[in-house]
Protein backbone atom coordinates (compact mmCIF):
# COMPACT_ATOMS: atom_id res chain seq x y z
CA UNK A 1 0.00 0.00 0.00
CA UNK A 2 2.83 2.34 0.84
CA UNK A 3 4.68 1.53 -2.39
CA UNK A 4 1.54 2.02 -4.48
CA UNK A 5 0.96 5.36 -2.77
CA UNK A 6 4.50 6.50 -3.53
CA UNK A 7 4.16 5.44 -7.17
CA UNK A 8 0.91 7.38 -7.48
CA UNK A 9 2.53 10.40 -5.83
CA UNK A 10 5.36 10.34 -8.36
CA UNK A 11 3.05 9.86 -11.34
CA UNK A 12 0.71 12.60 -10.11
CA UNK A 13 3.62 15.00 -9.58
CA UNK A 14 5.18 14.34 -12.99
CA UNK A 15 1.95 14.50 -14.99
CA UNK A 16 0.30 17.24 -12.95
CA UNK A 17 -2.83 15.17 -12.25
CA UNK A 18 -3.92 16.28 -8.80
CA UNK A 19 -6.29 13.36 -8.13
CA UNK A 20 -3.38 10.90 -8.38
CA UNK A 21 -1.41 13.05 -5.95
CA UNK A 22 -4.34 13.04 -3.50
CA UNK A 23 -4.98 9.30 -3.75
CA UNK A 24 -1.26 8.57 -3.41
CA UNK A 25 -1.00 10.72 -0.30
CA UNK A 26 -4.01 8.99 1.28
CA UNK A 27 -2.58 5.53 0.52
CA UNK A 28 0.80 6.44 2.01
CA UNK A 29 -0.78 7.78 5.20
CA UNK A 30 -3.09 4.77 5.63
CA UNK A 31 -0.24 2.37 4.89
CA UNK A 32 2.00 4.04 7.46
CA UNK A 33 -0.75 3.94 10.09
CA UNK A 34 -1.39 0.23 9.47
CA UNK A 35 2.34 -0.49 9.51
CA UNK A 36 2.81 1.34 12.81
CA UNK A 37 -0.16 -0.40 14.43
CA UNK A 38 1.17 -3.78 13.31
CA UNK A 39 4.67 -2.94 14.49
CA UNK A 40 3.56 -2.12 18.03
CA UNK A 41 1.59 -5.35 18.31
CA UNK A 42 -1.99 -4.20 17.79
CA UNK A 43 -4.08 -6.55 15.71
CA UNK A 44 -5.32 -4.83 12.56
CA UNK A 45 -8.27 -6.56 10.93
CA UNK A 46 -7.67 -9.67 13.01
CA UNK A 47 -3.98 -9.88 12.03
CA UNK A 48 -0.87 -8.91 13.91
CA UNK A 49 0.74 -7.71 10.68
CA UNK A 50 -1.35 -6.23 7.90
CA UNK A 51 0.75 -7.78 5.17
Amino acid sequence: MIILGVILLIIGFVTGISILWTIGLILVVVGLILWLLGAVGHAVGGRNHYW
